[in-house]
């Protein structure tokens, strides 16, 4: 008696485990297996981003992987490191990060792990995801960044800057303000 209720309570069992692979496999998308993608690898490569012909930045990756897929996009496993230059020639910027991935339609590169930038007053930006929209030339985050300005490290949940990062704006930060000592001695803070 005892071995037909756990027999019944057995097929009961698998045919629950059955019905819910059922449902998860009838939503599943269809993969296109007729896509062929070929992927290019190139090793130690070299990139020169250019305006009017005028090089705008300069970005190198130790692997550099380029899938030629209907949307094609190029991924850099080893990480990169980009300088940007002003129109003398003279480097502007830096952004380094251990991972990213560019997408050729949306002109987008996407940094994640330890995204480093610096820019020419000394000042560090660091985060764990960083995107670089160059149509419109800024960087931005939705990760938490901290900014090392040299005189003191401020935090936030996000922040945008222009691709040279001459100018950022960040969200909920926190950290010490320092005002400058020329200012009117009577001028009060107000909450």
């Amino acid at each position: 008696m005892l071995s037909r209720i756990s027999f019944f309570l057995f097929i009961g069992v698998c045919g629950f485990f059955l019905s819910a692979c059922n449902s998860d496999l009838n939503s599943a998308k269809p993969i296109d297996l007729n896509e062929n993608v070929q992927v290019e690898t190139t090793k130690g490569a070299e990139i020169i981003y250019s305006d009017s012909t005028k090089v705008k930045a300069k970005l190198k990756a130790p692997i550099l992987l380029h899938f030629k897929a209907a949307k094609p996009y190029y991924e850099m496993p080893k990480g990169i490191d980009v300088v940007f230059y002003d129109e003398n020639l003279k480097p502007t910027s830096t952004v380094t990060s251990d991972y990213a991935i560019r997408r050729e339609h949306e002109k987008t590169i996407e940094l994640r792990r330890n995204v480093v930038a610096k820019n020419m007053k000394g000042e560090t930006f660091k985060s764990e995801e960083l995107f670089w929209d160059e149509n419109t030339k800024k960087f931005y985050s939705n990760q938490v960044v901290s900014i090392n300005t040299g005189q003191a490290t401020i935090s936030g949940t996000s922040f945008w800057a222009l691709e040279d990062f001459s100018y950022y704006e960040i969200k909920q930060g926190s950290g010490p303000i320092q005002f400058n000592a020329d200012l009117d001695s009577t001028a009060t803070a107000t909450p």
